[in-house]
């Protein structure tokens, strides 16, 4: 009898699904949207945030999900055990209640910021004075930008950009053919019946990206109206020869998962620069993925399923915006509306007239984004690109602010002849033709680009400056959480670590060595670097933790975790009694709490006024524990297809501060969500206990994690002392003789 080879059966007792978990995370964001503790405007916000992300969800993860099912409809997630095609049904049918009561929640925003001051006028609803200064502006700013088409035997279906908004609508032509006002006048009563006969044909007018979102109306409120809704209002005059039927504001979605393969970058296409360009145009191009109408109309999505060949569970009606992005743009609302704003500090245990180099060499220094500024790490940058004794700066680039002043630092050091090598990632999703424009202008200030190994992305965040000193060169290395982008460093909870360490800094030289010659399995001391050996060293640290049976502990802060073998080894470590706290702001595939499987495994995720970004692992406690900051989460695609560093940090100042702060992490009672077996998520309360909300903490109290460093002694510190010691010794011998 043949030896039959047995195909291991995943357990998917104690998993469940990546996408159903992100639809989970995604309405922990709504929940916000109904928190009466937050200001209005910042309620609305969330609904914005909601729609934005249900909108790239789409774009990206059902946008592959399709692919995946036309490439390999039989290939079964290994969490859920369910097909492409089965996910795609079950997004659907999750989305469809979320999407209700996002509309309800938006309705019931809208009636409270309109007691506030804050309205948003329907057409029908504006006085006589707001309907004559809104056609004026109709007359003058919209009309002459509108390409209204209808599609018929001689025009066919126009290409509708993705997430662009149009106004669309069924018509039938009005008594045959248009022949004057008094010929017209005498067809009237037999107009319903030639309608009746004739095949409704579809219209479609684009809302003009060049248009503002919304129009502020005359007067001392906060009243505006926006731009589609003025330009639906007037679709039967656009549309002048026609009865119109079923109308409605739509957007399609377009799959956004554009991807390279060996087959697409080869020998042909040389020139990565110019091969990104033309993959993006294609962005545009794919297929659609949804549809979504602000209004029911049953018979005009049928018939746009027909030309977009789209499924009818794809086809969404909503009662909001399709777009919320407006919301920021609205005038003159009240400033009690919104949160309180937050500038980040310059820590106090940093002297902004000290060189920064100078402090690094004395400590360890940990930035936290978004309480403190991200300054010392710009002001590291430019007093290097300056500094004559600076010989180099390399850095890994995802995603750069539009106006990045860290791109224009480096440009700088280029100018003033540093060597600066910049490994940027062209391929950070929605920021390729941002990094595209700032790649070529870093190039032409006289930085050398490289775009990192074949095939994986780099998402790592480290950088090293090389500067010559007494007997030799120094390093100060950087190791950060997120991304090198003032902008998101303002909304984002990251740290930003700089150490002159020789073990780190010798391993940062190794990394920008090895991603020079395209290296990616390079081997390092204390550097966590994926995609070879990140995962194996997590997977040993977790075993270490597994031999200390109950006495072992386990930290993982992070955005997200679904790869299939750390979380089968970390259902290992709770049946060993290993404690393990999991906080995971987004997807979780892991189900903690299940008997046998992950009973010792607590989850907890922290939605708040900042989005949790930052990514530490902690392994043990006391002065033996283990701990890192990384680029990476617990994630298969940055474990095995991305270049990802995490740093250890050395500083046992430093280890005490991150351990506490997890701890307050896990102590949250007002921002906090704990999810259970099955996968559902409740939000924590106080309960007659001390609230406590981490962020809120941070906002209120100084960070004082550096008032307790000894300073490591400078290169000046260290001569003088050596010189007083020999003087000394000096001294005591002249005196024996």
């Amino acid at each position: 009898m043949e030896n039959i080879p047995v195909v291991k059966q995943r357990d998917l007792s104690f998993t469940q699904n990546r996408e159903l978990s992100w639809l989970k995370f995604n309405e922990r964001v709504l929940a916000q949207a109904i928190d009466p503790s937050l200001p209005l405007m910042e309620r609305l916000r969330f609904v914005s945030i909601f729609t934005s992300n249900l909108d790239e969800f789409f774009m990206v993860r059902v946008g592959s999900l399709i692919d995946m099912d036309m490439l390999a409809p039989d290939e079964k997630d290994n969490k859920s055990g369910m097909t492409a095609r089965q996910q795609v049904s079950a997004i659907c049918v999750a989305v469809t209640p979320l999407i209700q009561r996002r509309d309800e929640i938006y309705h019931t925003l809208m009636d409270e910021l309109d007691n506030a001051g804050v309205t948003e006028v329907s057409y029908d609803t504006l006085t006589a004075a707001q309907k004559v200064y809104v056609q004026e502006y109709y007359k003058e700013n919209i009309r002459p930008l509108l390409s209204p088409q209808v599609i018929d035997r001689s025009h066919p279906f126009p290409h509708l950009k993705n997430k662009a908004l149009y106004a669309a609508a069924l018509l039938t032509l009005s008594s045959g053919k248009p022949q004057g006002k008094q010929s017209q006048g005498k067809q009237t009563g037999s107009k319903q019946a030639v309608a009746g006969k004739q095949q409704a044909v579809l219209g479609i007018v684009d809302v003009p990206p060049t248009l503002p979102r919304i129009i502020m109306l005359p007067g001392g409120d906060a009243r505006y109206i926006r731009t589609e809704a003025v330009i639906a209002a007037h679709i039967r005059k656009i549309f002048k020869i026609y009865d119109v039927g079923e109308q409605a504001v739509i957007s399609i979605t377009r799959n956004a998962d554009i991807s390279l393969s060996e087959e697409q970058f080869d020998d042909e296409n040389p020139d990565f620069l110019n091969f990104m360009r033309g993959l993006l145009k294609k962005r545009d191009r794919l297929a659609p993925v949804r549809l979504e109408l602000e209004g029911k109309a049953p018979r005009l999505a049928k018939r746009l399923c027909e030309f977009l060949k789209l499924d009818a569970e794809r086809v969404f009606s909503c009662a909001c915006p399709l777009v919320l992005d407006y919301v920021d743009s609205i005038e003159k609302v009240p400033r009690t509306l919104f949160n309180a704003p937050h500038v980040p500090v310059y820590p106090d245990y940093l002297n902004p007239d000290q060189p920064v180099w100078e402090q690094i060499e004395q400590r360890d220094v940990l930035l936290f984004y978004p309480y403190q500024s991200m300054q010392p790490f710009l002001d590291l940058l430019r007093q290097s690109a300056r500094d004559p004794n600076v010989v180099s700066i390399k850095i890994t680039i995802y995603r750069l602010a539009r106006n990045s002043a860290i791109a224009k630092a480096l440009c700088a050091a280029a100018e003033n002849g540093k060597e600066v090598t910049v490994l940027m990632e062209l391929r950070a999703r929605f920021d390729e033709q941002n990094n595209i424009d700032w790649s070529m202008e870093l190039e032409e200030a006289g930085c050398r680009i490289i775009y990192g190994p074949e095939n994986l992305k780099c998402h790592a965040k480290l950088c090293l400056i090389t500067r010559r000193e007494r007997g030799g060169l120094g390093y100060v290395a950087q190791v950060g959480t997120g991304n090198y982008n003032e902008k998101t460093s303002t909304l984002y909870t990251d740290f930003c670590m700089m150490t002159t360490d020789p073990i780190i800094t010798r391993d940062a030289v190794n990394f920008f060595e090895n991603m020079l010659i395209g290296n990616s399995a390079g081997e390092y001391e204390k550097l966590l670097v994926a995609p070879y050996a990140m995962k194996n060293r997590i997977m040993e640290m977790i075993d270490e933790q597994i031999a200390r049976g109950a006495q072992g502990r386990i930290r993982v802060k992070a955005n997200s975790i679904t790869d299939r073998e750390l979380i089968d080894k970390l259902s290992e470590a709770s049946c060993a009694g290993v404690r393990v706290d999991l906080i995971i702001r987004g997807i979780c595939c892991l189900l903690p709490g299940v008997p046998g499987k992950t009973e010792n495994i607590n989850v907890i995720s922290v939605v708040g006024r900042f989005l949790e970004h930052s990514r530490i692992y902690a392994f043990g406690d006391g002065a033996e524990m283990k701990l890192y900051l990384s680029s990476a989460d617990f994630m298969t695609r940055n474990q095995d297809r991305r270049v990802e560093v995490g740093g250890p940090v050395r500083s046992p100042e430093m280890k005490q501060f991150l351990e506490a702060y997890l701890n307050l992490l896990l102590s949250d009672n007002t921002r906090a969500w704990r999810q259970d077996a099955e996968g559902i998520y409740t939000r924590l309360r106080p309960d007659g206990a001390e609230p406590i909300d981490v962020q809120a903490w941070y906002l209120s109290h100084p960070i004082e994690f550096a008032r307790s460093v000894q300073p490591k002694a400078s290169l000046k510190d260290r001569v003088r002392g050596l010189l007083k010691r020999r003087q000394s010794t000096e001294g005591k011998s002249e005196r024996k003789r």
